[in-house]
């Protein structure tokens, strides 16, 4: 048969697929298929706007009790036209460690999020894009609005999302939405005017006096059905237009949830709950993970002794912690309500993101009750459709906060840390250390030129890095290189195979001064080191285990400069006399990004 021919068949067998696949849903959606209170045309279906100015009707008031193939998984065709199916972009272990697969290959998200407002206008984004590419991004973090997407109860315009996902293809860039809906820092800002201005359908939650604050109310059934219908119609489009490309591979649902400055809503349906027995689901998950809680949660509970009958405060105690951890309850419980019809639609792996605790603050000062560490396992009970909880780090002590939520089984992934020339060694710090999935600083259309730079070096450095990061994660073979902060004067000791490193980070001449340190190690042999990163300094002792214990002392077989190329060392200089002190230590010096390969022996 000739190939013309076998093309020809093969594009007839994907449409039949598509018709069968469009055939199912069209059942799932005849069955599933629930009146609601949607404003709708005058086929009684609600109405999507596309990007080509074509309406369509899709399932934004479709309820589904489980999860329906919409389309079939992106496909590939290899030089005889075989179509080899592509999965969905997912979650998957590797080790101790979760990695993002993307075309069916691990994925290392070196990202950037976008300004709050930046991506509302396809001509405002414009000139942006080639920016973004420009400094070595794979990936953007985009805000999409609930009040743009859904306008008019019930009428879905994605003319936005559809512009934004074909400039980001055009400019080689995955895509991960910013569910901006019912909460944006704890505000319900991005909510539709209809949702806004009918207070009495869409109530809000109440300050101490009955005053109605700007957060909707997470005990309301209309708001969180209304933000549920529009998230499903939202990933219902994105699977229709995306499914065989992978342009989006992530989803944050809402963003920075949480109360402020009240401690907890005080309306009348929230205090009656307060006041009854805590929900059997919360208690019955704790009951079932109680050795391994975390431990700032677990020492609240073993305070009153681990009662699982009670109210709130009868199994918490009184005060302001308890109010926080009522609320994180209940968030959390919204959030999957509007998390499962989304994933239900399309499957992507999904988030929720955390505004951070400043020292000494009490619940109602930050926006408290969001998915911080010390409320982890309440969001885990209470919403288990999410798949990880991530923080936003604007604060000094990075390596401290990446601590505290990589554990428990959370993997670590930052979608927004405060711009600046530390975020280039952050990122070295948070993949070497913790196998992070990702790392995106915020505002990254705004960097100035010194944030720009250093950002470019290190995500070029973690490009060439990514198939050796991706091999070894999750194997105990990498760590993180980073002060933990401005008066650690002693090196950092770690051990690491065979050896131990001891690492000496660079320090200003002065407080005007900044000197960028930091980076990553990976073992990649018994005496074989990759180390990436800048102004570092590390020597080596023997660990005393394998079959060398006798040989105590070590030296550097040899140290070499270089590059990775499709996964390959390009060895450059190799670097010896001064560059390596004469053979006493390995240097990354400052004010640039390298990587070296470092061979040890040893004798006596």
């Amino acid at each position: 048969m000739e190939h013309g021919t076998t093309q020809v068949i093969a594009i007839k067998l994907w449409f039949k697929q598509r018709l069968m696949s469009l055939l199912i849903v069209c059942s799932a959606l005849a069955i599933c298929y629930v009146p609601g209170s949607a404003q709708q045309n005058r086929e009684g279906v609600p109405e999507v706007l596309h990007a080509s100015g074509v309406k369509t009707h899709p399932l934004p008031q479709v309820v589904l009790t489980r999860s329906v193939v919409c389309g079939p998984p992106a496909t590939i065709c290899n030089a005889s036209g075989v179509k080899t199916q592509l999965s969905l972009p997912h979650l998957r272990k590797q080790g101790v460690a979760t990695q993002l697969i993307v075309d069916d290959k691990p994925f290392l998200v070196l990202a950037g999020e976008l300004g709050n407002s930046t991506s509302s206008n396809l001509e405002y984004m414009r000139p942006i894009w080639p920016r973004l590419a420009s400094l070595k991004l794979n990936t953007v973090l985009i805000p999409v609005y609930w009040e743009l997407i859904e306008p008019t109860e019930g009428k879905f315009d994605f003319t936005l999302v559809d512009g934004l996902i074909q400039e980001a293809r055009k400019h080689n860039l995955r895509l991960v939405p910013l569910w901006f809906a019912s909460w944006k820092n704890s505000m319900s800002c991005y909510a539709p005017a209809w949702v806004k201005a009918d207070q009495r359908r869409f109530p809000r939650s109440q300050d101490k006096a009955g005053k109605g604050m700007e957060i909707l109310s997470p005990f309301s059934k209309e708001n969180v059905e209304a933000d549920a219908r529009a998230f499903a119609a939202f990933m219902h489009h994105v699977r229709e237009i995306d499914a065989n490309d992978h342009t989006v591979i992530m989803v944050q649902v809402e963003n920075e949830i949480g109360m402020i400055p009240e401690s907890r809503d005080r309306s009348s349906i929230a205090n009656e709950l307060f006041n009854q027995a805590v929900p059997a689901d919360l208690t019955k998950y704790l009951q079932q993970h109680k050795d391994e809680l975390i431990p700032e949660f677990r020492s609240v509970w073993a305070a009153n002794n681990f009662k699982t009958q009670g109210n709130w405060e009868e199994i918490f105690g009184r005060g302001p912690g308890t109010d926080e951890i009522f609320m994180s309850w209940y968030f959390a419980r919204y959030v999957n309500r509007v998390t499962e019809p989304g994933k239900a639609q399309y499957p992507l792996p999904m988030f929720v993101n955390a505004a951070l605790i400043r020292p000494g603050y009490q619940p109602g000062q930050y926006p408290s009750a969001g998915p911080l560490p010390h409320l982890m396992d309440v969001w885990r009970a209470g919403a288990p459709t999410i798949d990880f909880l991530s923080p936003d780090i604007y604060f000094q002590n990075f390596a401290e906060w990446t601590r505290r939520f990589h554990r428990s089984g959370n993997p670590l992934f930052i979608p927004e840390a405060m711009p600046g020339p530390i975020d280039s060694v952050n990122a070295l710090y948070a993949i070497g250390q913790h196998d992070a999935i990702g790392f995106s600083p915020f505002s990254i259309e705004s960097l100035d030129a010194e944030t720009s730079t250093a950002l470019t070096e290190s995500y070029e450095l973690l490009t060439q890095l990514a198939p050796l990061v991706l091999a070894y994660q999750g194997k105990g073979v990498m760590a993180g290189l980073l002060p933990e902060g401005a008066e650690q004067r002693l090196p950092q000791q770690l051990r690491l195979g065979n050896y131990v490193l001891n690492v000496s980070f660079d320090r200003p001449a002065s407080q005007t001064t900044t000197v960028l340190s930091g980076g990553l190690v990976i073992a990649t042999g018994d005496d074989e080191y990759v180390f990436a990163g800048t102004g570092l300094t590390v020597t080596f002792e023997a660990a005393g285990i394998g079959d060398k214990t006798g040989d105590p002392l070590v030296g550097l077989l040899s140290v070499e400069e270089g590059k990775y190329v499709n996964g390959q060392w390009l060895v450059g200089r190799r670097l010896n006399g001064d560059q390596t002190h004469q053979g006493r230590h390995l240097r990354l010096v400052p004010g640039k990004f390298g990587i070296q390969r470092v061979k040890l022996y040893r004798y006596r």
